[in-house]
């Protein structure tokens, strides 16, 4: 005997957004550092995150992963419990009233010609899902030239991927979430 498959008779239910409550349950002891701060090599990264009218989203998440100096992939346990030696290039920053966020943390270094960059994520209230982007390292024009994903940008897409370096050797980038240059962002 056949048995056939109904049509279906409902529609999806839409996502839910990750808002406003979010928070609770996500936040440990210094999450945004990453390394100790003023430790050997470490810089502080911080920017600020917009909405589409350009307005500072005063309770964001960012989270970063990003390579040790030399380029490697760190291994090391301990994201969840800083022991202000471990690096394991992962953090989590909340953003202040002002939209912004800060970490203290190493500098991604490239590997096999390719440039240094931070993979983040980004969580925000009336977002139905979070938003993967890169934060790139300025400074080696030639790798961020050639580098597979910035190449096939435009140079105003490029732009909202790559960090500006501060007077103090840290690094800014800001990350605009719809509008006039809006973030690249990754779909996964």
């Amino acid at each position: 005997m056949m048995t056939s498959v109904p049509a279906q008779t409902h529609r999806a239910t839409p996502g839910q957004t990750v808002g406003p409550f979010f928070a609770y349950g996500l936040e440990y002891p210094k999450q945004h550092e990453v390394v100790f701060p003023h430790s050997p090599g470490a810089i502080v990264l911080g920017g600020t995150v917009f909405d589409g009218a350009g307005a500072p989203v005063p309770d964001a998440l960012v989270e970063i992963f990003g390579a040790d100096a030399d380029g490697s992939v760190p291994r090391a346990r301990g994201a969840f419990r800083r022991d202000d030696h471990t690096f394991t290039g992962f953090g989590r920053a909340f953003t202040d009233d002002e939209g912004h966020f800060e970490f203290w943390t190493r500098e991604p270094g490239g590997i096999r010609g390719r440039p240094g960059f931070y993979a983040a994520i980004v969580f925000a209230r009336g977002l139905p899902d979070k938003l993967h982007t890169r934060i790139y390292v300025p400074g080696d024009d030639a790798a961020l030239a050639a580098d597979p994903l910035l190449s096939t940008l435009t140079p105003l897409e490029r732009a909202t991927l790559v960090a500006t370096r501060t007077p103090g050797g840290g690094l800014t980038h800001d990350i605009r979430l719809q509008g006039e240059k809006e973030t690249v962002f990754l779909a996964f």
